[in-house]
């Protein structure tokens, strides 16, 4: 059957022809770029992207399917996909669909066929542009120009949970922590579960004195969308937090918070850094890491320097952007990369091991 053609236009005119695979639909969104090989129903499926149109650096996607089980979310959470060659022959012996299909059945746009190497190049060079898929040309750019821009979006409190849910056991004797959605993954929630936690997710916006009544005993700043500064109320309750003592770890958006709420600052990054190949030093050992990275935006490095009960703790060897920082007297530490993610080795994992140290502690 022939496909529809498709057209990605970019705020600057910039614009590529592609072949529709996925929903019939146009859509707007900004638009970045993934260097990873494999794993994009997790990207597709993780909060982080709301509001982004992806586009895959590796030249085959889809040749391995959709399953059940690889979600982050419970929803597709993407504006739209981009990919050279789509592979509608799939073959993997838990797929039970396609990746055309998955993005049909979600609503989510898609255009393979696109140069994404010209495009990624493109991105490199203007940084993050507001973009859409389109179905026609004609008033596409306009459409674009009208998006709002990252900059100063509250996304958070889109993608995150209406009421407070406990995810996995809750059997007694493990040390409840509150886990604030910004946009959680799923995987996430699962590590902490298995370090020992027992774990209560919350929405964005609920306050400290909310969490504190249901005695718990520790804090988990989630990962999440959009421009951190905007996330006014997570920001001050993460203030509470502080002041309160009690143990905090932050993933992401949650780094990003963190270090607002310590008093730093954060801008938005040219083009982002998304991929499952981000070389990390850790700062403490000077060991790299190999680490897994979705985000627009970093704390700023200047603005930590005041803080004098604050060390950065890990640096990205790219570009030596901030990519972990830590209380020096109190039991608070963040990164912005994914521990959860394991992009081959298990390399970042012992931070979880660290949190829970730290809450055990705490409760002793």
């Amino acid at each position: 059957m022939q496909k529809q053609k498709g057209y990605l236009v970019l705020e600057d005119g910039f614009t590529l022809e592609g072949l529709h695979f996925g929903a019939l639909t146009d859509s707007l969104g900004e638009i970045v770029f993934n260097t990873s090989m494999s794993g994009y129903q997790e990207v597709l499926t993780d909060p982080s992207y709301r509001g982004q149109i992806i586009t895959m650096t590796y030249p085959m996607i889809g040749n391995y399917g959709v399953n059940d089980e690889d979600i982050e979310s419970d929803r597709v959470q993407v504006a739209g996909f981009i990919v050279r060659e789509y592979c509608n022959k799939y073959s993997n012996f838990r797929a039970n669909r396609s990746l055309g299909q998955y993005l049909t059945d979600s609503g989510i746009p898609a255009l393979e066929q696109i140069d994404t190497r010209k495009l990624t190049c493109h991105i490199r060079d203007k940084g993050a542009l507001r973009g859409g898929i389109f179905l026609h040309k004609e008033g596409a750019l306009d459409k674009v120009l009208a998006h709002p821009s990252m900059n100063g979006l509250d996304l958070a409190t889109k993608v995150t949970t209406q009421a407070p849910y406990d995810f996995g056991s809750s059997a007694s004797g493990k040390p409840l922590i509150a886990a604030i959605d910004f946009g959680i993954k799923t995987n996430i929630l699962r590590l902490l579960v298995q370090m020992g936690f027992a774990v209560r997710v919350y929405p964005a916006n609920t306050s400290f004195e909310t969490m504190m009544k249901d005695n718990v005993k520790g804090f988990f700043l989630s990962n999440g969308p959009g421009d951190p500064e905007a996330v006014t109320v997570g920001i001050e309750t993460t203030k509470k937090i502080i002041e309160s003592g009690l143990p905090c770890f932050g993933i992401c958006l949650g780094h990003q918070i963190l270090a607002l709420a310590l008093g730093g600052k954060t801008y938005k990054l040219k083009f982002g850094h998304r991929g499952a190949n981000q070389p990390v030093k850790n700062m403490d050992n000077g060991r790299v890491e190999i680490t897994s990275q979705n985000h627009g935006f970093a704390v700023d490095l200047d603005s930590m320097k005041d803080i004098t009960d604050v060390i950065v703790t890990h640096m990205n060897l790219n570009d030596n952007t901030a990519e972990g920082i830590r209380h020096k007297s109190k039991p608070l530490f963040s990164v912005q990369y994914h521990p959860e993610a394991n992009p081959g080795p298990h390399d970042s994992q012992y931070l979880f091991e660290k949190f829970y140290d730290l809450v055990t502690k705490s409760c002793a």
